[in-house]
This record gives structure tokens, C-alpha cells and sequence, in this order.
């Protein structure tokens, strides 16, 4: 009887890829992978929205979740929260000093799959998925608001934009809240030169997003504690901000609440 019950009981595990994967293990993906963190308590059915964080330099889906105050905060907005991983220490975009010649097309191509297994897996609702994420990950973020726009319900892209300066031109705008210190030596706002390549003028980035969105008149005011916001709207209802705080290369979870009120409020998740 002993037997039957275990026997019964790994079939079902092995029956539902939702148990195999959470915070602490791999969502496998091939050679690459995720891992989520559901909101504590969540019945396991109803669809709830989800904010992917893209790490760093040499950062790790594992760092990621072992924040335990942004996870609880996630959590506590009633959100999941899905680390993504890089195939090497950095991500794959164009003008990267680790490939120069980079397309970005595996990228793209590992988000989309990203997005398409988490919403089978997990009861995440597929229209209410924000991407975020620092430094570098701010760089593959920007890239996938440009390259995969219609993927998101908006981007958050938190110190970090485009390598070599913005492309001539991006897919269909959509909602971005960017966010930035103005004392940021890692990535200063002007950008600065690595190896062959430089990182990109945040003020060119948004103005190549102002005009290919035609966002209207710039509102400016007081946001977050520090936080200041230049903030425009289109009539497609995209929101487009640009937010600095008086620090250097920093980032502090209520930049990723900030966020989603602010696509909220729009009426974007």
C-alpha cells in the first residue's frame, strides 16, 4: 500500500511541471532556464500578474531570488516574481564588449520562451507581465522595448540602455519607465567607453522613444521619496518616464512598485 501511495504521488509530481520548478530550483529551458516565485498563498489557480528582473553583470537568477525583501514586497503586491539568467556572465545585445557582433537574436528568442513556458507552467496572466531590470539587465530591457514590444505590458529598465548609442528606430512604442542615478559612475547617464564599444547617452535613447512614440508635453514633479519624474503620454495611452534619484549605481525594490503603480494607473497592467 506504502508503495502504491509514493508510486502515485511521484507520477503526479512528475505529471505537473508547476511543481517542478519555484524559487529555489531551475524552470529548465533547454540549455538555459528561470525561476519564479509565486505570491505566499496563492491558490495555484487564479491568474496574477509578474515582474521578470533581468540581473546584472555576472548576476544570477539565484541572487535575484535571494533577495528576500524585494521577493516579500513582490509578493506582497500580489505579484510573481521570475528571474531570468543569461547564457554567460553578461547578456547577449548588440554592442556587449563580450560579442561585438551580437545580433541580440537569442535574447529575444530565450524571453519569448520565458513568457511562453511561465504562462503555461504558472497561472500568470500573459497581459500583465512587466519587464525590469539593472545595469545590464536595464540594457536587455531596453532592448526587448525596442526589438519585442507587444511581449510586456510595459518595461522598467532601472540603470542601464542601448550599447553603441539607440538604433535609428524601434518596433511600435510602448510604455517604458526608465529609472537612473545622476551620480552613476558604472553607467553614467552620458554613457562612457568599454573596451571597443560605449555604453549609450540615456537623453539620445529617450529622445529616439519621444519621437518614434510621439510622446506629448513633458510633466515634470516629485514622485517616490527622491525620486523625480519627467513624465509624457501618447495617444495609444503609453506612458514614457524618466526617472533620476541622487545616488550612483544603486537599486532599491520600491523603483519595481513604483513602476507598476505608474503602468497601473495607465491602465497598462
Amino acid at each position: 500500500m506504502f508503495y502504491q501511495l509514493s508510486a502515485l504521488f511521484l507520477a503526479l509530481l512528475s505529471a505537473s511541471p508547476a511543481l517542478a520548478c519555484g524559487p529555489d530550483t531551475d524552470c529548465a529551458l533547454g540549455d538555459r532556464y528561470y525561476r519564479i516565485a509565486m505570491p505566499e498563498d496563492h491558490d495555484g489557480a487564479t491568474p496574477v500578474g509578474a515582474i521578470i528582473f533581468a540581473h546584472g553583470y555576472r548576476g544570477s537568477a539565484q541572487g535575484v531570488m535571494r533577495n528576500m525583501n524585494m521577493r516579500r514586497m513582490v509578493s506582497d503586491m500580489g505579484l510573481a516574481l521570475i528571474a531570468v539568467k543569461s547564457a554567460g556572465p553578461d547578456w547577449d545585445i548588440p554592442g556587449v564588449p563580450s560579442a561585438m557582433d551580437s545580433t541580440g537574436a537569442a535574447e529575444m528568442a530565450y524571453f519569448e520562451e520565458v513568457v511562453a513556458d511561465v504562462t503555461a507552467r504558472f497561472a500568470v496572466d500573459p497581459q500583465r507581465i512587466m519587464m525590469s531590470g539593472f545595469s545590464a539587465g536595464g540594457m536587455v530591457t531596453w532592448e526587448l522595448a525596442c526589438n519585442r514590444p507587444d511581449l510586456f505590458a510595459g518595461f522598467a529598465p532601472v540603470s542601464g540602455t542601448f550599447w553603441q548609442g539607440p538604433p535609428e528606430s524601434c518596433a511600435a512604442p510602448a510604455s517604458v519607465i526608465h529609472i537612473h542615478g545622476t551620480e552613476d559612475r558604472t553607467v553614467p547617464l552620458s554613457g562612457r567607453e568599454i573596451a571597443e564599444t560605449k555604453q549609450g547617452d540615456v537623453a539620445e535613447v529617450l529622445g529616439m522613444y519621444r519621437a518614434d512614440g510621439d510622446f506629448g508635453v513633458i510633466e515634470t514633479g516629485d514622485a517616490l521619496n527622491d525620486l523625480t519624474c519627467e513624465r509624457q503620454s501618447n495617444v495609444d495611452g503609453n506612458v514614457l518616464e524618466f526617472c533620476t534619484f541622487p545616488g550612483g549605481h544603486s537599486f532599491r525594490r520600491s523603483f519595481l512598485s513604483y513602476a507598476w503603480d505608474r503602468l497601473s494607473v495607465a491602465g497598462k497592467v
